[in-house]
């Protein structure tokens, strides 16, 4: 498929983006500096440009097929609305550029799911640490369900380095009130290709950890 991923200079991204090459789609990435990615593939493209300017992107999405978002920032920016401005630029591009199928990852802990990132997320780290960032992420979520696209959310437990395993937890009611449950963005990356073939969960918003 021809895919277009956003925040692909991300830890997560990255690992998208090697993914999806060794699946051998054409991926296309938008970034804000092309020169910090260091993956070199024929069948990869790097485009300059930033999500919180649609003149800068709206080109991109033309011939595309899908659109998968890691999108991120710095957690301590206050006003915190990258994740939800950078959204609604995406989604409006997406229309214009008529593709439907979005797969975005946001966090557990968000709307539905909260306190299922275990009591230290949910008493210390979102309340006095990332506040405005979570904010931003539950007003991204929304943006993104109250659209008509083809949309999966998905919803990873706390990130942690680690290899590809492809043996993990996938669903609703994942996480744990009290316990701290993680997910490697390897994983994550699988999950989101795995979902891109298997359209299981279309207008969802499955969580993921092991």
């Amino acid at each position: 498929m021809r895919l277009l991923i956003i925040g692909g200079s991300g830890k997560t991204g990255r690992e998208l983006i090697k993914q999806s090459l060794e699946e051998g789609h054409i991926v296309t990435a938008i970034l804000r500096k092309p020169q910090k990615l260091n993956i070199k593939h024929p069948n990869l493209k790097l485009i300059q440009g930033d999500v919180l300017d649609p003149s800068s992107i709206s080109s991109v999405f033309k011939h595309q097929e899908a659109v998968l978002s890691v999108l991120g920032h710095k957690k301590f920016i206050i006003p915190s609305n990258i994740l939800s401005k950078g959204t609604s630029n995406i989604i409006e591009a997406m229309k214009q550029g008529n593709i439907k199928r979005l797969i975005c990852v946001t966090a557990l802990g968000i709307n539905d799911s909260k306190y299922k990132l275990g009591l230290y997320y949910t008493l210390f780290t979102i309340p006095f640490i990332l506040y405005f960032y979570f904010k931003d992420k539950e007003k991204q979520e929304d943006m993104i369900t109250a659209s008509d696209l083809d949309w999966t959310i998905v919803r990873p437990g706390h990130f942690i380095f680690g290899r590809k395993t492809e043996s993990y937890r996938h669903g609703h009611n994942l996480g744990h009130v009290i316990l701290t449950k993680m997910i490697s963005r390897a994983d994550v990356a699988h999950f989101m290709l795995k979902e891109l073939k298997e359209n299981k969960y279309i207008h969802q918003k499955p969580g993921i950890t092991y």
